[in-house]
């Protein structure tokens, strides 16, 4: 019999099975009575049942999310939660009251060494969904500008490698394909900061204030990164209590800082483009109807280009901000918890940790192109030190007052002789402000009143000068 090509159903029509279960995962009634396991076996891919139902629900939500902009938040929160599910324990009553007891210990040990006050912040104690909840709106303002840019990048390019069978069944679905680029970012993101949630040990452990006006423990992380040190909870507890309280206190009193340092961020974000030349290359081994494919690449950073002249002096100017953050935090918590025999262990630990960043840190790092550490906070940390030794803790705390009085990347070369050459500048100032002064009120150079100058004969000009000061009249000539 000579195969019918009109009829699709003719056994003898050769067919492609991965591109029937799409066409049946796209058509009508989308997942109801679909078995994970045939598009498993038609793409080659692991047959386990779990796996296979949370990946198709997962490529589901990719293809029907509307509204969403660029990139899919909701799957970022959706997948945020989930990444920080894992072995997340509800925070007990006792755990909380331990959380809120160290807090207020830490407020009190801070007041001696600051002219900061208090800030009658309630601290709390979070398990790690909560951190999610608190701090994703802070983490999609800060990557906002980029996401958006990946966003679009992976959507033009999905749709230029697809195979146009594809294409054809996707095109019956609207927006659909312009959505997989937003969705596949949104699903990464959300799993670097779920990964986040199970390091960070409080609101403030990246030295930027994800949660505003908050003060805030995560009992689970705080356990475990106690585990190794051989020292007692209770220490290690107060101790990162000691260093949340003097993040909150600073962020309270210093209400410019929060806005210049996630504005410092953004203004970075702003700047990266995505390397479409090296994005293309990738195509050709990346295939767009595998979402992992293109969130591995995305998490290596594949698609970051060099960073620009601009972009690296943007980038010493936030880590010169978060090293004097972190600095000043690490110098206050030393001296406030002094009375701990731990005090000086745990302060390498925290400061190793933030030199070198954790897993879910360098992730997050790939994916946005920018890592939130203070590669020089042991220098910030020497600068406030000397500060205090040459003004006191209030003078200290003064350079705090407004951002053009901070140090620059050049003052942690030499922390000790910040002092000498901010002196220097400021009677440089004052100068210029008493020589303005004198200027502006006419007393500049021992003239009472510029118009008197003005009226006033000029000694040096004899056309000016009367007859009492012209000297002897010469007689006339007899010839």
């Amino acid at each position: 019999m000579t195969p019918n090509p009109a009829n699709n159903h003719d056994d003898d029509t050769p067919k492609d099975p991965l591109s029937e279960m799409l066409a049946r995962l796209l058509g009508e009634g989308g997942m109801e009575g679909f078995d994970p396991a045939e598009l498993a076996k038609a793409a080659g891919l692991p047959q386990d049942p779990a796996m296979m139902a949370q990946m198709m629900a997962q490529v589901q939500a990719m293809m029907s999310s509307q509204g969403e902009g660029p990139v899919n938040w909701t799957l970022a929160h959706d997948n945020a939660r989930a990444a920080a599910a894992g072995s997340d324990p509800t925070v007990s009553p006792a755990e909380s009251k331990k959380v809120d007891e160290a807090l207020r210990l830490a407020e009190l040990w801070l007041d001696p060494v600051t002219d900061l006050p208090s800030t009658g912040i309630i601290g709390k104690a979070w398990s790690r969904a909560e951190w999610v909840e608190e701090t994703l709106g802070t983490w999609k303002r800060l990557t906002e500008p980029v996401a958006n840019s990946i966003a679009q990048a992976l959507s033009t390019t999905i749709a230029e490698q697809m195979p146009e069978e594809m294409k054809s069944m996707m095109g019956s679905a609207g927006s659909m394909l312009s959505n997989m680029g937003g969705a596949i970012f949104g699903m990464q993101l959300g799993q670097a900061v779920g990964a986040l949630a199970r390091e960070v040990v409080s609101s403030t452990d990246i030295g930027v204030p994800l949660a505003d006006l908050q003060m805030a423990l995560l009992p689970a992380n705080v356990k475990a990164f106690g585990e190794g040190l051989d020292l007692p909870e209770e220490e290690i507890r107060l101790f990162l209590a000691v260093r949340e309280a003097a993040h909150a206190r600073l962020f309270v009193h210093v209400p410019w800082l929060r806005g210049h340092l996630l504005g410092a961020i953004e203004s970075y974000a702003r700047g990266i483009h995505i390397d479409m030349s090296r994005m293309e290359d990738l195509a050709r081994d990346i295939d767009p109807s595998n979402p992992e494919a293109i969130q591995a690449a995305l998490s290596e950073g594949v698609f970051m280009p060099q960073r620009t002249p601009e972009q690296d002096a943007a980038l010493i100017k936030l880590e010169t901000a978060l090293a004097l953050v972190e600095g000043w935090v690490d110098e206050l918590s030393f001296e406030a918890s002094r009375n701990l025999p731990s005090a000086a262990a745990l302060r390498e630990t925290v400061r190793r940790r933030r030199a070198t960043g954790g897993p879910a840190e360098h992730a997050f790092g790939s994916l946005v192109g920018l890592e939130l550490r203070p590669r020089r906070l042991r220098e910030a940390a020497a600068l406030w030190s000397a500060l205090k030794e040459q003004r006191g803790i209030e003078g200290r705390d003064a350079i705090w007052k407004h951002p053009d009085l901070l140090p620059t990347a050049a003052d942690l070369d030499d922390p000790a002789g910040f002092g000498a050459r901010r002196e220097m500048d400021e009677a440089a100032e004052q100068d210029v402000d008493s020589a303005l002064e004198k200027l502006l009120s006419g007393d500049f150079e021992g003239v009472a009143d510029p118009q008197d100058a003005k009226d006033k004969p000029d000694s040096q000009d004899p056309k000016s000068q009367g007859p009492e000061s012209a000297g002897p009249e010469t007689p006339p000539s007899g010839n």
